[in-house]
């Protein structure tokens, strides 16, 4: 059962099409799943590498290039507007002709991206180095997918531990990006390009390897796969598309909480994150203490993922969201509190990375579980799309909530975002007990039998499909 969307006449040239998926009866799925899963934490060790290299420096090439130090928040910015505004369109081309095309399509951009911002700090264009700083924003979006498409042949049971794999992965990438960010600026030196664009250079050819990476070992497609795998009724390709994926979402509770969560976790981190430099900065921190606050803060966002995944798959979606809802409450009464404390701001970031994590790690697993198979790359698309706009609203207010109230407030309003979560999943629960649905639901995932002629494919979609 190959997917008719996945044909030559439809891949784009320089991709070349995906052989038609194998017959389940064919498959060596656990080989398989262990295969795409190493593909996919080698792709995000290289993306998550481009992008911390890139990012590390970009505020102060933009301060450079605009010759103002008010414009330079604008790059991180524009980066994470561009993430939001590409999730749609390569979540659409992920939707029609399957992961391997829209990742690779992604970490082109992303290097694309990356050669503009170069080229407008040569020529001295702030709005080219912007338009680049949004093209990058795609690599971003190939890592956030990437979670999505470890996901894609997990059986339900442990879908958890798939997604939170990779993005583990992105750690190693997060740690040594911004410690090559100086060499990579004395490499251009001599060039004609200044030494802050230098990480953008090195970005664009990390990020062409991912994307050739992915392209030639992603193979056979895990979201192809896993629709050839899926009942006849997932096939229809009417059920693809960006609406079908928004029905989806609207009509399951479940998926309904999953967006929230992921959308109410992240702006509450970005909001939180952005400013905090700032307020230790006023009590007196240095560049090394503030540099050590953030590399913790990134600890506890990437490395202790695995653990949130195992905590989905035995414990529960619906127990791993209360755990995010508690733990980024704690860390923002901590920092929110902390005033010259730097032990207690550190500690507060730490536990705000943590919570992230797991509200990241359950609600993507959540989202997969709770909407049929053929809408799941659109709504998972839409799921970036929100999480990004969101937090980029977030961000970019954080900035004026401290100006006209201060760093406490901000944390008073971060944790106020979250009520809209604990709400929603106090009013879901209900709806997926054992009352109300299948038992497995109590626990936020929902078991069912696999297709009669894949005795181990992964589970079709939950009850709310």
């Amino acid at each position: 059962m190959s997917d008719s969307s996945a044909s030559p006449a439809s891949t784009p040239p320089h991709i070349s099409p995906d052989p038609a998926p194998q017959a389940p009866a064919a498959l060596d799925l656990p080989a398989l799943r262990r295969r795409i899963a190493a593909v996919l934490i080698v792709s995000q060790i290289l993306g998550g590498l481009g992008v911390a290299t890139g990012i590390a420096l970009a505020a102060v090439l933009a301060q450079q290039v605009s010759g103002s130090e008010a414009y330079s928040g604008l790059a991180p910015t524009a980066s994470v507007a561009g993430t939001a505004v590409l999730s749609m369109p390569l979540a659409a081309l992920m939707s029609s002709r399957g992961r391997r095309p829209g990742l690779t399509l992604a970490y082109v951009i992303g290097a694309a991206g990356a050669g503009l911002v170069v080229l407008g700090a040569v020529t001295k264009s702030f709005p080219l180095l912007l338009l680049g700083m949004a093209g990058f924003g795609a690599g971003s979006s190939a890592n956030l997918q990437a979670r999505f498409a470890a996901a894609d042949l997990a059986p339900a049971e442990k879908r958890g531990r798939a997604i939170s794999a990779v993005v583990w992965a992105t750690t190693i990438g997060a740690v040594l990006g911004p410690n090559i960010a100086a060499p990579a600026g004395r490499s251009v030196s001599g060039l004609g390009i200044p030494a802050a664009a230098g990480p953008f250079v090195w970005a664009a050819a990390v990020f062409l390897l991912a994307g050739a990476f992915v392209a030639l070992l992603l193979r056979p497609d895990p979201l192809l796969t896993a629709r050839a795998l899926a009942p006849g009724d997932a096939q229809a390709s009417e059920k693809r598309s960006l609406r079908a994926g928004l029905t989806a979402i609207a009509a399951s509770p479940g998926a309904r909480l999953a967006l929230v969560t992921i959308s109410g976790a992240h702006t509450a981190m970005v909001a939180i994150m952005v400013m905090t430099p700032v307020d230790l900065g006023h009590h007196g921190a240095d560049i090394e203490l503030i540099g050590l606050v953030i590399s913790g803060h990134i600890a506890g966002m990437y490395a202790f993922s695995p653990a949130m995944g195992w905590l989905c798959d035995r414990v529960g979606r619906f127990s791993v969201i209360s755990l995010s809802i508690a733990l980024l409450s704690c860390a923002a009464l901590l920092a929110g509190t902390a005033g010259p404390s730097h032990t207690r701001t550190a500690a507060g970031l730490f536990l705000l990375g943590l919570g992230w994590s797991a509200g990241l790690v359950a609600g993507s697993a959540l989202l997969t579980d709770s909407v049929p198979q053929a809408a799941r790359a659109a709504a998972q698309g839409l799921s970036d799309l929100t999480m990004n706009t969101a937090a980029g609203i977030g961000g970019a207010t954080a900035g004026l909530v401290v100006a006209h109230a201060s760093y406490a407030w901000l944390n008073a309003v971060g944790a106020a975002l979250l009520l809209p979560v604990a709400a929603l999943l106090l009013l879901t629960l209900p709806q997926l007990t054992p009352g109300g649905g299948p038992p497995g639901e109590a626990r936020g995932r929902t078991p069912s039998p696999a297709p009669p002629t894949a005795p181990t494919a992964p589970a079709p979609p939950s009850a709310d499909d």
